[in-house]
């Protein structure tokens, strides 16, 4: 749900009665992850989509049909060699969807609306849902906030709540969705409930080092990828909104004095553009020693060498540099600034996903991958 809430918030601020079809489990090659959400409201209109096309339609009846009943329903759909082209996932997939209906009077909808609301402000916060379960707890939510403040609840024991908060924040914290298994008195023994954990924390950071050419492109892909992105450079004359409209931030700093200034977290991605010396090795030494996402850093083979050389001499060991992505990017050939751009995005793709970069054709792995057992 709260990957449309933008759209969602609107509904819902406008009072309107709608039913949300939310992907609660995938297996195989299913296009989309958990928390992928289609909308339909009581006029018809649509948003969203939690199959990239395969079952669409069939899951547009399904949120008419809740609409009417006010019924919560579960529905799983896979490929067969009957459905595949009706209702099933040609891609060879299988997805479980639950359908809940969010009318005036649907008791969780107070609880949606807070949820939606913290989505579109930017605020930490995930919301909880039964997914699997008694039918009496099915479509029951809760929000969880990151101070751990909650409004809802899952009912039943107790205990079931506050193991329910805990369980919550503890995505949140690691800012991902996934699913969290519970008894119905709070205890983690699974066959109990299954509580579908969507967590939506602001837009993990993508920091530019380097106010040059390809930069203009890289901050386009960072942006497209959905990162907040600022670019640094010391130089003020080159660092500028005018060069960087779709930066969110431009920054004048050295950027190994920014670096240590700025919030980061596990999320962020560093992408060091200048080959400068210079510049590059203090805040590469302090980059590689940060609990960051990624770190990678532009330049020929030569120039690598010799940055790796500077980086020993300042302590960084094996350890350390073995994080450095230099130089930075796939080897797509590319030669523009945009190839390049694409390249270093990719690179950032496959480091976060677990992909190897390799052609998918001919290929024997699977094209997704489950790293976690939740998606992020």
């Amino acid at each position: 749900m709260l990957d449309i809430a933008d759209e969602l918030h609107g509904w819902i601020e406008e009072g309107r009665d709608f039913a949300v079809a939310t992907v609660v489990s995938v297996g195989g090659s299913a296009p989309r992850g958990p928390g992928a959400a289609l909308a339909v409201d009581s006029e018809g209109r649509a948003l969203g989509s939690v199959s990239g096309g395969c079952v669409e339609g069939a899951v547009y009846d399904l949120c008419t049909a809740a609409l009417r009943d006010g019924e919560t329903v579960r529905e799983r759909f896979g490929y067969s060699d009957e459905d595949a082209f009706a209702v099933g996932l040609t891609c060879g997939g299988v997805i479980e969807v639950m359908v809940t209906p969010v009318t005036a009077h649907a008791p969780s909808r107070a609880v949606f609306r807070a949820a939606l609301s913290a989505a579109v402000r930017d605020e930490p916060a995930a919301l909880a849902r039964v997914v699997q379960g008694p039918a009496a707890f099915l479509g029951r939510a809760l929000l969880v906030r990151a101070d751990g403040s909650h409004e809802g609840g899952l009912g039943g024991h107790p205990e079931l709540d506050r193991t329910a908060v805990t369980e919550t924040r503890a995505l949140l914290e690691a800012g991902r969705t996934g699913t969290v298994a519970l008894s119905e008195d709070g205890s983690h023994c699974p066959g109990g409930l299954t509580l579908l954990v969507e967590s939506r924390t602001p837009p993990p950071r993508m920091i530019v080092f380097g106010a040059v050419d390809f930069a203009a492109a890289l901050v386009r892909a960072g942006k497209f990828l959905g990162h907040h992105v600022t670019v640094c450079d010391a130089r003020p004359v080159f660092a500028t909104p005018a060069r960087f409209p779709e930066a969110d931030e431009v920054v004048v700093d050295w950027p190994h004095r920014y670096l240590r200034s700025t919030p980061t977290d596990g999320r962020t991605v560093l992408c060091v553009l200048t080959h400068d010396a210079k510049f590059d090795v203090p805040l590469l030494t302090q980059a590689l020693r940060m609990p960051v996402a990624y770190v990678g850093a532009m330049g020929s083979r030569r120039t690598h060498e010799d940055r790796e050389r500077r980086l020993r001499d300042a302590g960084l060991g094996d350890r350390e540099l073995a994080r450095l992505r230099s130089p930075i990017g796939l080897d797509l050939g590319a030669r523009t600034p945009e190839e390049t751009a694409l390249s270093i995005a990719a690179e950032i793709v496959a480091a976060r996903r677990g992909g190897t970069g390799l052609p998918l054709t001919g290929g024997a792995t699977p094209i997704h991958r489950d790293l976690s057992g939740a998606a992020a």
